[in-house]
């Protein structure tokens, strides 16, 4: 999809906030504890590059990504600290891996014997640098027992061509007040590093959730994502225990302005209907943008007002319903904060009945990115 930079449509990224929030959190870490920004999903919708280089100035010293060519786009943009892959790789891809220096989940005593079958003619320019994924609970990738883990782990020592760099989990409720289950979780990954040899380098658990709210979780690593960006884990169930500062803001403009008399169909299935003499204000963004269909009946800022958005949005433009007529090219914000008011992207989550990680996503990649200082 093409960057539409010719309308006035954007997000624009506060990289400063990013830095903050990396700071903020590094202040509360044990200086033996690595923090590895979590950049996949294009920096969840903020940009990764950007993103990363916000982090790293930060303390962020090194990042996770899930895929290949999400790690690639880093090495490409000349960052050389480590990178993790979050996804399962595919044995044919290890080339991949070693050429740039990539770390990757092992999920399976599968993969590690199709692996080594895949090795056999193969020279490597350096060790893979494999961390066991255990699932305690998650359903997700992993070994489901200390055994098996135990079993990989002697496999990765046994074996050259690898290099056994960590050992991690990771917690499904850690944002949630129950914590129930994140201590069966917890508790059962102590119980496999306890079944070990040796440790490797690398021990982490710790997502944003658990670093901000699990302080008593094993490791000496944490894989902070959501909450570098400056949102709240949780939502609304639990409150931060230290500032997160939003760093994304989205915005347009007016493009048209009319008054439009009683009895007038607005957009779509004629599914408003001004009920007398309205101002309604036309802004240039849509569900092909990432603002989707559900958020009508939401309201957006202009002029520190919150004007509703009326009728269907449709796939570029969407319409608002205006206190009074305001000049063509004022500032619309959709998420932000516009004259002492504030619109966050919890609140665009509320109404579509999601999470913001999705909001934060689903921004597609027409709407430009915008970063300052």
């Amino acid at each position: 999809m093409v960057v539409a930079r010719h309308r006035p449509t954007k997000a624009i990224i506060d990289i400063a906030a990013i830095t903050e929030n990396i700071q903020n959190e590094r202040k509360r870490l044990a200086n033996d504890t690595a923090l590895f920004a979590v950049v996949k999903a294009n920096g969840y919708g903020h940009g990764a590059v950007e993103t990363a280089q916000a982090a790293a100035a930060g303390g962020a010293a090194g990042f996770c990504v899930a895929t290949i060519d999400e790690g690639i786009e880093l090495r490409e943009a000349g960052i050389t600290a480590p990178i993790l892959l979050l996804g399962v790789v595919a044995v044919t891809d290890i080339a991949l891996l070693a050429t740039y220096d990539f770390s990757f989940p092992v999920a399976s005593q599968e993969w590690l014997s199709d692996a080594e079958h895949y090795l056999s003619d193969m020279s490597l320019p350096r060790p893979l640098r494999a961390h066991i994924k255990v699932d305690t609970g998650m359903g997700r990738i992993g070994f489901l027992d200390a055994q098996a883990v135990a079993q990989a782990a002697s496999w990765l020592d046994q074996h050259p061509a690898f290099e056994w760099e960590g050992i991690f989990t990771h917690f499904s409720t850690a944002d949630q007040a129950d914590t129930v289950y994140w201590q069966q979780q917890h508790l059962f990954f102590q119980e496999v590093l306890t079944a070990l040899p040796h440790l490797p380098t690398y021990i982490h658990t710790g997502n944003s959730a658990t670093a901000l709210w699990h302080e008593q979780a094993v490791g000496n690593m944490i894989r902070y994502g959501i909450a570098m960006y400056g949102l709240n884990p949780s939502g609304h169930a639990l409150e931060a225990p230290i500032p997160l500062k939003p760093a994304l803001s989205l915005v347009s403009t007016l493009i048209q302005v009319k008054l439009l008399e009683k009895g007038a169909g607005i957009g779509y299935g004629e599914t408003y209907i001004t009920p007398q003499q309205e101002w309604i204000g036309t802004v240039p963004i849509g569900y092909a943008d990432g603002w989707l269909r559900k958020m009508q009946g939401f309201s957006v800022l202009v002029e520190g007002v919150y004007c509703e958005i009326v009728g269907r949005v449709c796939m570029d433009q969407l319409m608002i319903r205006l206190p009074q007529a305001f000049p063509v090219g004022t500032t619309v914000t959709l998420i932000g904060e516009n004259n002492g008011e504030r619109i966050t992207m919890q609140d665009v989550a509320d109404q579509l009945g999601t999470i913001h990680y999705e909001v934060a996503c689903t921004l597609s990649a027409r709407v430009p990115r915008e970063y300052k200082s």
